[in-house]
């Protein structure tokens, strides 16, 4: 579901459920109780916050609610976008392999192009480029690929999340 159709779902939500999509929007409190701390915030009980986010899951109005790591504050020096051609037929399979490994935060599927043959993509995370090429080798082993391209990360341009309700719009 992209931003518009879940805009078009925000006809049928309530007030109050869009003051706790815009409460989630943003970082998460790193508190002993974060749910707690943003119900107090909306002047409702921590259950009451944690019945409408379950129904909003349920319901498809929110489909995917992670955590996201700044890997460069974690240790993390390096980043590499790793490109794989894998035979169609494979492409499950060797993702799954792809994505067990820990240093591997993002791993998804692509449709390859006459220019750009590529069809799986990982991002890895290592302590240098060495390390992240290191990772990469010992992927291409495991899941038995030997066609890759690695693009690293020279700057980090933009990183934000989506924005469906600002505070205003939360009220109405």
């Amino acid at each position: 579901m992209n931003k518009d159709q879940n805009l078009k779902n925000s006809e049928t939500l309530t007030s109050l459920e869009k003051q706790v999509i815009a409460s989630i929007q943003a970082d998460i409190p790193i508190v002993r109780h974060p749910y707690r701390h943003i119900a107090r915030q909306l002047n409702i009980a921590e259950e009451q916050l944690l019945d409408i986010l379950r129904d909003l899951v349920q319901r498809g109005i929110i489909r995917r609610f992670g955590a996201t790591l700044k890997h460069q504050k974690s240790g993390y020096q390096a980043n590499v976008m790793v490109a794989w051609h894998v035979d169609e037929n494979r492409v499950d399979e060797v993702g799954n392999i792809m994505a067990s490994f820990r240093r591997v935060s993002h791993c998804y599927h692509r449709n390859p192009t006459a220019q750009w043959r590529y069809n799986l993509y990982t991002m890895v995370h290592g302590k240098d480029e060495k390390n992240c090429r290191d990772i990469a080798a010992k992927m291409a082993k495991k899941a038995n690929v030997d066609t890759y391209a690695m693009l690293f990360s020279r700057r980090e341009l933009k990183k934000t999340s989506m924005t469906y309700f600002n505070s205003a719009d939360a009220e109405t």
